[in-house]
């Protein structure tokens, strides 16, 4: 497949550590938030199979936040998603999709409540920041909402634990998943979480002072060449075994949280005014007409840059794949796709056409590991 270099300017912004990951080889972008979004570093499955046994320091800038603090952000951010978090707590992530009035998913962040008045939402890739604007400028609320300038660091993999020792020392390893806390590094303090997006365990360091950033950042490296630690970037084999979605490729404003497995943070039993709310009572009550799962496939490669067609054994479409690798791990194509209403039946034959080919494959759970 014939590759584009990606124009660098102003309006797709650099981080502050793409100097330090071309040094060490990037060999391709995408782009997240308007900023760069390191997306290989040579060949997906090494990486696939280090990420699994070692510690990578990804670059994930582009993982923006938007700030909302005011009297009312608590009321601003409830608005916006379907979750409860009326009982939410300082120092705690939340995942937590944000929905229009439609119960379409505009984003699904992770926040972050740093207090019962300041809240951060680490988003996916959408403009939220708009979104959140316009919510407070129709209610009224009393609240500032900003990007501020927050580059994170993820270090990821089994051995990411022992590496953040080494810099932080035993307390951090004794950070509970999805909690955060702030460290010190050199005389700065950084915001770090035990999250990521892999399911290899590790963390996320909300770096707000660049200096000290770039510093920790060759820390890193320095502190990590006996665990074998390499740069890295999200990787696609590992995030579709794990089912980590990802907005704009596997789930869109077009979906709503009941199609896409979510529904442990649909809360509309609850007394919480949200948006769309009424709209997902009726979903919830008339039941989804389509549904994200798994489907594996017999082939040995696959390359999606739009929808494919899914069928079942009489060449009927009922569904569409989203995503889509080769996963060493199942010797065979694996993908997650958006079936329609009934067709969502583990083991169900389908069938896919790639340039006038037929393949088989079945529907299968999420996540596939």
């Amino acid at each position: 497949m014939k590759t584009f270099s990606i124009a660098k300017s102003r309006r797709l912004r650099s981080t502050p550590y793409t100097s330090r990951i071309e040094e060490q080889g990037v060999t391709a972008y995408t782009t997240y938030n308007h900023m760069l979004l390191p997306a290989a570093f040579g060949s997906l499955e090494d990486s696939y199979h280090h990420l699994k046994e070692s510690v990578q320091v990804w670059d994930v800038a582009g993982e923006r936040q938007v700030e909302i603090n005011g009297k009312d952000s608590a009321k601003l951010v409830q608005l916006m998603t379907c979750r409860d978090l009326s009982k939410s707590k300082d120092g705690r992530c939340y995942y937590c999709p944000i929905i229009d009035d439609k119960g379409g998913i505009i984003n699904d962040p992770v926040v972050l409540r740093l207090s019962s008045d300041r809240w951060w939402l680490s988003i996916a890739d959408s403009d939220v920041l708009l979104f959140a604007k316009g919510l407070a400028i129709g209610n009224n609320f009393s609240v500032n909402i900003f990007e501020p300038d927050v580059n994170i660091i993820a270090v990821q993999g089994p051995k990411s634990f022992k590496l953040m020792e080494k810099i932080f020392g035993e307390k951090i390893t004794q950070l509970k998943f999805f909690g955060f806390d702030y460290y010190d590094f050199k005389g700065t303090k950084h915001l770090i979480a035990r999250s990521g997006w892999s399911k290899q365990g590790g963390y996320e360091i909300y770096v707000e002072h660049t200096k000290s950033g770039l510093d920790l950042y060759d820390t890193l490296f320095e502190k990590g060449k006996d665990l074998d630690v390499k740069p890295g970037c999200p990787n696609l084999i590992e995030r579709i075994e794990s089912a980590l979605l990802s907005y704009g490729n596997d789930i869109d404003i077009n979906d709503n949280p009941l199609e896409c497995g979510f529904d442990k943070f649909v809360n509309v039993d609850s007394d919480i005014n949200f948006l769309g709310k009424e709209k997902l009572i009726k979903i919830k009550s008339e039941g989804v007409s389509k549904k994200l799962m798994g489907v594996k496939l017999d082939l040995k490669k696959i390359n999606i840059t739009e929808s494919i067609d899914i069928m079942d054994e009489n060449s009927n479409p009922i569904g569409e794949l989203r995503s889509g690798c080769y996963s060493p791990y199942f010797d065979q194509v694996i993908g997650i796709a958006m079936l329609n209403k009934p067709n969502w039946n583990a083991n169900q034959a389908i069938k896919i056409k790639i340039n006038d080919q037929a393949f088989d494959g079945k529907v299968c759970d999420l996540p596939f590991i």
